[in-house]
């Protein structure tokens, strides 16, 4: 099932256009969307979702009509937001039974069996009994790939799942994801780049509400191939290095100099290097280019 979005535009009452004329496709598999704090990310997820609805545009998936009847979409969705709350007092396995009684499982035997199959896919089994107020950042995270498992979603929308983890627990929260998201469209909002590296078949960059670059991972780094040059600079030099080049980031060394990476089509002076490009030189190059031209 396909994911269609047609001139999809959100201006919110404080003059603020957080999704602006936006269109684009998205099929089975994970999906990086990938963007800065405040590029309108959580308000495109939060529109999929059928949280909020747009001031304009249509929204498909397959053959529903999200914006005339979403209904149908929260059957088939799960959606994990930025951050949501648990009951202080109840355990994984009671609060999962909850969840899937309010999402219409009315059978027990049923309900008992759906509990203890996204509890194994999420491997949180052993803590069952443990309350989720009590599970680490990374545990509660994985409990809420549980609870939107319980329906068995073909659209699965989660977003900023990892920030704050720690790189154990956000390497067991991507395998998870990994592990459920092959057979269905999962759109995983992000503003970590290696995220998107590690997962993602396809992927969007995202910046004030319209979409700067859509492909995928490996075919938009390699459009870069050839104009990635690094120089090793003394942090003095670094204004004006901004000027005279385009630098795309830069990385502190050991000794306290810093290792700038510049995006050129020729070799900018002899004191540069080429490099081979990363998924974070294609980020910031989508970045850099959106920018206002001073003049």
């Amino acid at each position: 099932m396909k994911l269609v979005l047609n001139n999809l535009t959100k201006t919110y009452k404080n003059g603020v256009k957080a999704i602006d004329n936006l269109s684009i496709e998205i099929g089975t598999g994970m999906f990086g969307l990938l963007g800065p704090n405040g590029a309108g990310k959580s308000s495109l997820m939060r529109t999929i979702a059928t949280l909020q609805s747009p001031d304009s545009g249509t929204i498909t998936f397959g053959d529903i009509d999200v914006l005339e009847d979403n209904m149908s979409l929260r059957k088939v969705l799960g959606y994990l937001p930025q951050s949501f709350g648990v009951y202080p007092k109840m355990s994984a396995e009671e609060l999962l039974d909850y969840f899937a009684t309010l999402k219409g499982i009315t059978n027990k035997v049923e309900r008992k069996a759906i509990v203890k199959e996204v509890l194994e896919i999420t491997n949180l089994y052993g803590v069952r009994l443990k309350n989720v107020a009590g599970y680490s950042g990374g545990m509660k995270q994985r409990f809420g790939i549980a609870q939107l498992l319980l329906n068995n979603p073909k659209l699965i929308i989660v977003d900023e799942p990892t920030a704050g983890l720690d790189p154990a627990e956000r390497q067991r929260f991507l395998n998870v994801l990994r592990e459920v998201g092959s057979n269905c469209t999962v759109i995983f909002s992000t503003h970590i780049v290696e995220d998107v590296k590690e997962l993602c078949n396809e992927m969007a960059i995202l910046n004030g509400g319209k979409i700067l670059k859509h492909s995928t991972p490996k075919e938009a780094t390699k459009e870069l191939e050839n104009t990635i040059w690094t120089k090793i600079i003394e942090k003095d030099d670094l204004e004006e290095n901004m000027k005279i080049y385009n630098v795309l980031s830069r990385n502190f060394n050991s000794d306290n100099t810093l290792n700038i990476r510049v995006h050129s089509e020729t070799k900018p002076s002899d004191d540069f290097v080429a490099s081979g490009p990363q998924l974070d030189d294609v980020y910031f190059f989508a970045l850099k280019q959106d920018e206002p031209v001073i003049a």
